[in-house]
Parts: structure tokens; C-alpha cells; sequence
């Protein structure tokens, strides 16, 4: 993780002022000693198309 946030560092480094704060906040992100991990999608989740909804309403 130290290196990846090396590397958005060094990419921040060359990015327009917009692009820069949030590459560093992806760095600060990278190196917190308390990263939580990515909630996974159920394997039971129902994807319903938004012409269905529409009909069941």
C-alpha cells in the first residue's frame, strides 16, 4: 500500500489543482493504519430492471 501511495503521490505531483487533492486524499487513504475493508455484494441480490419496477408500481 506504501508503494501504490507512492505512486498516486507522484501522479498528484504532475495533476491540475482539482485532480491533486483528490489524489492525496487517495494517498492519505493508501497509508491510514485503520483502511476498513470494501463491503461485498450479497450473492442473493435481486437486479430488476427499471421497466419491471415501473410496472410493479
Amino acid at each position: 500500500m506504501k508503494q501504490r501511495a507512492k505512486m498516486v503521490r507522484d501522479l498528484a505531483s504532475r495533476a491540475d489543482p482539482f485532480i491533486k487533492r483528490r489524489l492525496l486524499d487517495l494517498a492519505a487513504r493508501y497509508e491510514s493504519p485503520e483502511r476498513r475493508a470494501t463491503p461485498v455484494t450479497p450473492a442473493n441480490l435481486q437486479i430488476t430492471s427499471p421497466s419491471k419496477q415501473a410496472t410493479e408500481q
